[in-house]
């Protein structure tokens, strides 16, 4: 069955960085455009950014664009998401996904942005 498990979020301080992965099983991960969506406390669902099967192609939500960039390893059914200058802003539940609304997302990954 599709599993995404993610990882790689904790707290960190505004203007500091981390780097999520998301580790895909059970479907042909190369295949398919991979999502990143978020949500933060007491909000709803929102889409993050997205990249196409070859990884040349990429969009971001326009509050993330020029600090956030995803990535992927067809090799190694993972992807990436890198996060620069981080803002309180950006606190959320981080989930990889099959389609911008986070179907088959995993159980996610906790990022703070926090002093």
């Amino acid at each position: 069955q599709v599993q995404l498990v993610e990882s790689g979020g904790g707290l960190v301080q505004p203007g500091g960085s981390l780097r999520l992965s998301c580790a895909a099983s059970g479907f042909t991960f190369s295949g398919v455009w991979m999502y990143w969506v978020r949500q933060a406390p007491g909000k709803g669902l929102e889409w993050v950014s997205q990249i196409n099967t070859y990884g040349d192609i990429t969009y971001y939500r326009s509050s993330v664009k020029g600090r956030f960039t995803i990535s992927r390893d067809n090799a190694k059914n993972t992807l990436y998401l890198q996060m620069n200058s981080l803002k309180s802003e950006d606190t959320a539940v981080y989930y990889c996904a099959k389609d911008r609304n986070g179907s088959g997302r995993g159980q996610g990954t906790l990022v703070t942005v926090s002093s």
